[in-house]
């Protein structure tokens, strides 16, 4: 296991009427500025319970932030915040509120164009934020990074911000949520997972253990969510499944991947893709390219989460990748460039982003411009 450093100092709110605790969570006297996406949380009764739990505190409310959040709406938020003197964020909604709600964190302390951090790649000045998460996914309410787009040039980047204060999760306020929306959910969970797992073996028992159990844990409760989507013991695995996938707890010690996350961030920018649906359609790609330099693990993988125990070792890792991309298509999404219609004119556009870039992703240092190529062609 490596040295490692670690701290998460977001507490969690969980369970059934916790929004209702808001009122001690924010300290009093802030100045709050609520965030929004598109106004699902009026349909599902979240905005009535944020609103009573907040009566008789000063704040304004900020909608319309979108899906993969942009830099152009992220500007306008910004500058209601610093018109309004804003101390005291809330996010209300799913990961890409809170993504986009970390950037405005910053950009209220910032003078220049908020677009400027998300280049640089982080922020350390930041006022607080407290979140009511609304869709699990992207662990979001439990570390301190983001994912911000750029409509104008097509761009997707990382950014790392501070971690939220504190998070509200209710598994209540999952009931409603669009069966398309659970799946790309589950799928962002997983791959999230495997990033920080799929590497190579014998770095840590315990994190690839526990790894394992995230993951056992969403192919158990995938089928039980489509049967009773208002299951609240499933809901509540599947939600603390996802703010655990990605709060660091299992990265700890070991080395991580992420190469699938970085060229579905590409597609994302191109085609508007939601984010867990370009991880369903890219990592097993990634794994068919990378499956010697993997094959260990993918063993390991196969055996632990999928029962895979007998055949020779290349069945076996084609079983384990096989069962993988099963699991994408049992929850209705994609797992082929072509089903979204995307040929080879954006995957010679990504090879020369990441040429462009001269970055070279993965565990292995070796997912270059060349290679996401090569990924992308065992996507088709």
């Amino acid at each position: 296991m490596n040295n490692f450093k670690f701290q998460n100092p977001t507490r969690l709110i969980f369970g059934k009427g916790m929004i209702a605790e808001l009122s001690k969570a924010i300290p009093a006297g802030k100045r709050i500025m609520i965030t929004f996406g598109g106004g699902s949380v009026k349909k599902n009764g979240v905005y009535d319970q944020v609103i009573k739990a907040l009566e008789g505190r000063e704040y304004v409310e900020f909608w319309g932030i979108e899906p993969n959040p942009s830099i152009e709406t992220l500007r306008k938020a910004i500058a209601l915040g610093k018109e309004k003197n804003v101390d005291f964020l809330l996010a209300v909604g799913g990961g890409s509120v809170l993504d986009g709600t970390k950037l405005i964190s910053a950009g209220l302390l910032y003078d220049g164009d908020a677009w400027d951090l998300v280049k640089r790649g982080a922020a350390k000045d930041t006022i607080p934020m407290g979140a009511v998460l609304t869709l699990p996914a992207t662990g979001s309410e439990m570390n301190n990074g983001a994912v911000i787009s750029r409509h104008e040039t097509k761009e997707k980047y990382p950014f790392y911000s501070n971690y939220p204060v504190f998070s509200i999760l209710d598994p209540e306020t999952t009931f409603t949520l669009p069966a398309h929306q659970i799946a790309c959910g589950l799928a962002d969970t997983f791959v999230h997972v495997m990033e920080q797992y799929m590497t190579t073996t014998g770095q840590s028992r315990l994190m690839d253990r526990w790894a394992e159990s995230i993951l056992s844990t969403v192919v158990e409760i995938a089928p039980k969510i489509k049967a009773n989507q208002q299951d609240y013991n499933v809901m509540a695995d599947f939600m603390l499944s996802a703010t655990m996938a990605l709060n660091g707890f299992i990265a700890m010690g070991v080395t991580q991947d992420w190469a699938t996350h970085m060229i579905g961030h590409e597609l994302t920018a191109l085609h508007g893709l939601t984010h867990g649906a370009t991880l369903a359609i890219v990592f097993p790609g990634t794994l068919r390219t990378l499956r010697q330099q993997k094959q260990d693990k993918i063993l390991q993988y196969g055996e632990r989460v999928w029962g895979i125990t007998e055949g020779l070792v290349d069945e076996r890792v084609d079983q384990a990748i096989q069962k993988t991309e099963e699991f994408f298509r049992s929850l209705g999404l994609s797992t082929r460039l072509g089903e979204e219609n995307i040929g080879d004119e954006t995957i010679k556009e990504i090879e020369r982003r990441f040429n462009a870039a001269n970055v070279a992703y993965g565990d292995a240092g070796n997912v270059t411009g060349a290679v996401a190529k090569q990924i992308l062609e065992n996507c088709k």
